[in-house]
């Protein structure tokens, strides 16, 4: 072949119905270049990134790296827990903490979505509810604890109360830009079919604004914890906020990190519960769910 002659190459015609063989070569290299991570099943792979922490958090305490006195390895923070486990102590302290947390929680959600509705369906809600709501976004909750215990006392009425508007305003916030999200072309045409305001507020309106929902609960339950812990590390002698503080108090490093681990704890069932509804009430939702990792 000459110096500057074209190069050709023959394709063969692909079946009708077949796919392309370009498509085919990309596929298949796809699939040769799968690692061995990307075969490992994801809950294992999931708890890489914890297996690792409490590895570091163990080698550092033995060898010296972490002062055993302010960092207790994982096998004396274990002990503490059982010790208080088998007094009563953890029980008693961890199911208070959940019981706050659980009331704040549905009572905010309740008050959050009627919000929400209210301030998404009308403009005159909107007029009404939503300046006040984005002032109160912007205000600490932890600010409002000194004059909520002034108002109210040291009882379970500021604790509950700090829950439920951390609560409250994440799922107003992000059901409402929901509600206002849904497609206009989407409503235009239920009333093109003559529905029902009803209809239209059920079948199109709130199944639109669940996605948007369901991210207000999930920081929801993460505000609830914060909340939590500001109302129990003041004048309270129940729940994991007073363990906390009492630790602090009496240098007990052992219990506070154990306090720790359970609000990481909480945390992370608090997500995979949404991660659950999210599978349940988003099934109609076929999102995007990453790359997967190849070499």
């Amino acid at each position: 072949m000459g110096r500057g002659e074209a190069v050709t190459a023959t394709v063969a015609p692909a079946r009708p119905g077949a796919p392309a063989p370009e498509l085919i070569d990309v596929v298949a290299g796809h699939r040769r270049r799968r690692g061995v991570w990307a075969r490992i099943p994801r809950p294992v792979r999931r708890m890489v990134s914890p297996v690792l922490i409490l590895a570091a958090w163990t080698i550092g305490s033995t060898t010296g790296l972490l002062n055993p006195d302010l960092f207790p390895n994982p096998a004396h923070v274990a002990s503490t827990a059982w010790r208080l486990l088998s007094d009563g102590q953890l029980a008693l302290h961890v199911g208070v903490s959940a019981t706050r947390v659980l009331t704040g929680t549905v009572l905010g959600i309740l008050f959050g979505v009627l919000l929400a509705v209210l301030a998404g369906l009308t403009r005159t809600g909107e007029d009404l509810l939503d300046w006040t709501m984005q002032i109160l976004k912007a205000v600490p909750n932890f600010a409002l604890t000194p004059l909520l215990i002034i108002w109210m006392g040291i009882g379970e009425g500021p604790k509950i109360v700090l829950i439920t508007l951390g609560v409250a305003i994440a799922i107003y916030i992000n059901t409402y830009a929901g509600i206002r999200g849904v497609d206009q072309q989407l409503v235009e045409m239920a009333q093109t079919l003559e529905a029902r305001r009803s209809t239209l507020i059920t079948q199109v309106i709130l199944p639109g604004a669940m996605p948007n929902f369901l991210v207000g609960l999930r920081l929801g339950l993460s505000s609830a914890w914060l909340s939590l812990i500001f109302a129990e590390m003041i004048n309270t002698t129940e729940g994991i906020g007073f363990l906390m503080s009492r630790a602090q108090t009496n240098l007990q490093f052992d219990v506070s990190l154990l306090v720790i681990v359970i609000y990481a704890v909480a945390g992370l069932a608090s997500y995979s519960l949404v991660r659950v509804l999210e599978r349940l009430l988003l099934s109609w939702r076929n999102g995007f769910t990453g790359f997967e990792g190849t070499a």
